[in-house]
């Protein structure tokens, strides 16, 4: 067994950080971790990670010049300024349904996109990306590549956001797999994740050849201990709330 160490801080980073009206983004956004989506869209910007999947998952589509993004990673100056104009453009109503306010835009994190299908006359705050067709598609298959539908629709009074059927959540796999088919929320499935206390229980998924296992950790202290099994391979996310979520894989029996 080796002991694994965190800062309490780090509850604010990772992909499956929650970003929503009631938790801002404490995260610090560096351009450095940031990378353009392709050589067409060069000033839209997502954590480089995520370009490498998202190109993948294009690529695998056929759908360079079908699909763009409209929009990516995002300062807090720019949300504000979509924020304010949304504001004088649209009324309060129309803006608190689609804009984010200021410091809890999920585009802050470089983790989220808002796609459109590729024709004249994008709109930018509610482009047009339709069930039918490459776009349906790209729904289909997102979940394999770690996305999900952020604000899907029914699901308004958990998001705090209208339905955005254009707008993209990376929180990678096998999580976006699980949300797909549970249809929770990612505010919903922190809830699920946090009934399974590290060393105690946990939230199997069994993908045949391998498995995984999920668990929450509270960060509860300065700095967070917990034992790992050597050679275990395992990745661990703050949740932005209150501790962190941790993924063990294991061979599959």
């Amino acid at each position: 067994m080796k002991t694994i160490s965190f800062v309490r801080n780090m509850i604010y980073t990772g992909d499956l950080i929650l970003v929503n009206r009631d938790y801002p983004y404490r995260g610090e956004s560096s351009y450095k971790a940031l990378m353009p989506i392709d050589s067409v869209n060069v000033k839209v910007l997502l954590a480089r990670h995520v370009v490498s999947i998202y190109n993948n998952l294009i690529n695998k589509l056929k759908a360079q010049n079908r699909i763009t993004v409209v929009s990516g990673w995002r300062s807090q100056k720019e949300q504000e300024e979509i924020f304010n104009e949304s504001l004088m453009k649209h009324g309060k109503n129309f803006t608190s349904k689609y804009v984010a306010l200021p410091g809890h835009s999920e585009h802050q994190t470089g983790l989220a996109l808002d796609l459109a299908l590729n024709q004249p006359d994008i709109d930018f705050l509610r482009p047009c990306f339709p069930n039918t067709g490459v776009c349906a598609s790209f729904r289909k298959k997102a979940d394999r590549f770690g996305f999900i539908e952020r604000y899907p629709e029914g699901k308004e009074d958990i998001t705090g956001i209208a339905y955005e059927p254009w707008h993209f959540r990376y929180v990678g796999f096998p999580h976006s797999i699980i949300m797909k088919q549970t249809g929770d929320t990612l505010e919903e499935y922190h809830a699920r994740i946090r009934q399974y206390l590290y060393g105690r229980s946990f939230l199997k998924y069994d993908f045949g050849s391998f498995r995984t296992e999920i668990s929450y950790l509270p960060a509860d202290k300065e700095v967070v201990r917990f034992l790992m099994d050597e050679d275990t391979p395992y990745t661990v996310s703050g949740n932005n709330m209150d501790g962190f979520v941790i993924t063990v894989w294991r061979a599959g029996r």
